[in-house]
């Protein structure tokens, strides 16, 4: 992408570069720096999310209608498949929560599709991260909590059953991975693949852009049709990884809660 940036003359077809996509933002309000267009749709996103859930529930009927009736699907859907699992009979407890971090990141993805806006709030590690942080914290929390400090460390790090010698492998092992990967990956799993998409969606659209409107030609043509089939294509599955990418992103954090209740899990 930066190779193409760089040497493609100014009459030729330029390439979007991860720069132009991601840190280009200028502020929203002079002089207010951090006040760029990701920071105003994630807090758009939050009054999106907030909106909606208080419009399902400020006043609930017996039988579920319009918004309500959407809702408490989406309710239904993180209750049995992401809490349930590994929440067991703690779900309730936690489905606040949860719901929560399943409605924001969906709304943080469909950014990405959502015309004018089109920018994935997932799409800066920023974002990601701050939730990943906050499941981590209560993780630990929990852990100490329910197991006690040294029996939280010793349940993560020698579990019982297996050969004394496989501790000496096992036990650094389950330290980093528990504590420094696993919060890692949960936040750049999400942040990547929001990332990679934008990216994806943003060279398609303009090659179709370019080649059909900026520059138009009998050759040229062609390719601006490819790009044109392809944003469509991309999109309707970019929809769809957005939607994975929330539901991933709320079981590992109910996966992680869970075993730091139970310490069998």
């Amino acid at each position: 992408m930066n190779a193409l940036t760089v040497l493609a003359p100014d009459d030729q077809f330029r390439a979007p570069s991860p720069d132009e996509l991601f840190n280009s933002f200028t502020p929203i309000i002079p002089g207010v720096d951090w006040f760029t267009k990701p920071v105003l749709l994630a807090i758009l996103s939050a009054v999106v999310v907030i909106g909606v859930t208080w419009a399902a529930f400020a006043t609930p009927k017996v039988v579920p209608r319009g918004v309500q009736n959407v809702v408490e699907y989406g309710y239904m859907f993180v209750r049995d498949q992401v809490a349930r699992p590994f929440l067991g009979k703690d779900t309730d407890r936690w489905m606040g929560l949860l719901v929560s971090i399943f409605f924001l990141v969906l709304v943080w993805n469909l950014m990405g599709v959502v015309p004018i806006l089109q920018f994935p709030v997932a799409s800066h590690i920023a974002f990601p991260i701050v939730l990943a942080a906050l499941i981590y914290v209560i993780k630990i929390y929990l852990g100490m909590k329910h197991q006690g400090a040294i029996g939280y460390f010793k349940n993560m790090m020698f579990p019982p059953g297996l050969p004394k010698g496989i501790y000496v492998l096992l036990a650094p092992i389950e330290f980093m991975s528990n504590l420094i990967i696993a919060p890692f990956t949960h936040a750049v799993r999400l942040f990547a693949n929001m990332f990679a998409g934008h990216m994806l969606l943003a060279f398609f659209s303009m090659v179709g852009f370019w080649f059909l409107f900026e520059k138009l030609t009998p050759l040229g043509a062609g390719v601006g049709v490819v790009g044109v089939i392809m944003t469509i294509i991309l999109t309707a599955f970019e929809m769809f990884i957005q939607f994975l990418q929330a539901f991933l992103f709320a079981l590992l954090a109910a996966m992680y809660i869970g075993g730091s209740l139970h310490a069998e899990h």
